[in-house]
């Protein structure tokens, strides 16, 4: 599977500059996200045009909810302070020193197929613990991660599992400390009423919401450390302004959407510089976006990831990731 992370490199100078720069590397992965039987009878992937994207592509619930799990894992491991600091806060709660702090990818889920991304048995070691927060032993976590996997497609499956961590599968991250080999479930969710506890999670980490505390909390109604994390006003909402002008793109069949979806003159100005161009391959119109972008706005980086299939036939391809601009 391929992970694509879209990087912020400045600040945001001009609306229709900087949503054009983030559009161009949407639009990629939306044709890369294509199955890849459907791109072949398109004539492959350089030949699909812009007006065939939205007859051929399949969105899914989860897709943003996807990119949001991968952000903070991306942030998590690249030290970018806005994540680590809230997250270490939390792990202080669950009593791990945050020492060599690392995130590890529990899975991806879309169309019943659940994967182990490698890294995890390249990090975990036989002494690895997660802290469940009951009194015994710790469970050792290396040698269950199979059996994790399983629990999510297999409500039987879940009766093998200890007790206090019946709930683990659950877990969208792995947060914990290198040092230590404390680690501790944690569940990631872009709707903060989604978030659900469970035995064997302790973290919940969701966007900050208006009127609601952004403070690091412990929920004992979910029993949960409540990890809200703030947004960067610039970079996370221009990503999702341009995933928004993407999606309404796409449901007008590759023309400007009526106003009354696109109100802002600024989203219609990106949807007409790309309907002059819907004739043309997708692959052609990414490359002409960035001559309209604002330059050093954005860069791609694509990294192929090995996963280890559990059960079930992999659907996913590509997952779209924001990474924030990091301030010093």
């Amino acid at each position: 599977m391929k992970v694509r992370r879209e990087k912020q490199l400045n600040a945001v100078a001009d609306d229709v500059l900087a949503l054009t720069a983030v559009v161009g590397p949407i639009l990629s992965g939306v044709l890369n996200a294509l199955k890849a039987d459907v791109v072949a009878e398109a004539g492959g992937a350089s030949d699909v045009k812009l007006k065939m994207l939205p007859r051929l592509y399949r969105p899914g619930d989860g897709d943003v909810g996807i990119c949001f799990e991968y952000a903070v894992h991306e942030a998590m491991n690249n030290g970018d302070a806005r994540v680590t600091e809230r997250i270490h806060d939390a792990m202080r709660f669950c009593r791990i020193r945050p020492n060599e702090t690392k995130s590890i990818l529990f899975g991806i889920e879309k169309s019943g197929a659940v994967q182990l991304i490698a890294t995890a048995k390249n990090i975990l070691t036989d002494e690895s613990r997660t802290l469940a927060g009951k009194v015994g032993q710790p469970p050792k976590l290396l040698r269950r991660l199979n059996m994790l996997a399983a629990a999510f497609r297999r409500p039987t499956t879940r009766l093998a599992l200890p007790s206090s961590i019946r709930g683990l599968w659950k877990a969208d991250l792995f947060v914990g400390s290198l040092d230590s080999q404390q680690w501790v479930g944690t569940s990631v969710k872009i709707n903060p009423a989604q978030l659900e506890g469970a035995a064997g999670l302790r973290i919940g980490i969701v966007p900050t919401r208006q009127g609601v505390s952004d403070k690091v909390r412990l929920d004992e109604h979910r029993g949960l450390v409540i990890c809200p994390l703030h947004h960067d006003a610039d970079f996370m909402q221009i990503f999702y302004e341009a995933w928004r002008v993407v999606q309404a793109f796409m449901n007008a069949d590759a023309k400007i959407p009526k106003e009354s979806i696109l109100p802002r003159p600024v989203d219609r100005e990106i949807c007409r510089i790309l309907e002059e161009r819907r004739e043309f391959p997708v692959v052609e119109v990414v490359e002409a976006m960035k001559v309209f972008g604002q330059p050093e706005l954005m860069a791609t980086d694509v990294e192929d990831v090995r996963l280890e299939d559990v059960k079930g036939d992999t659907e996913t391809s590509v997952v779209v990731a924001p990474v924030s601009r990091a301030t010093r």
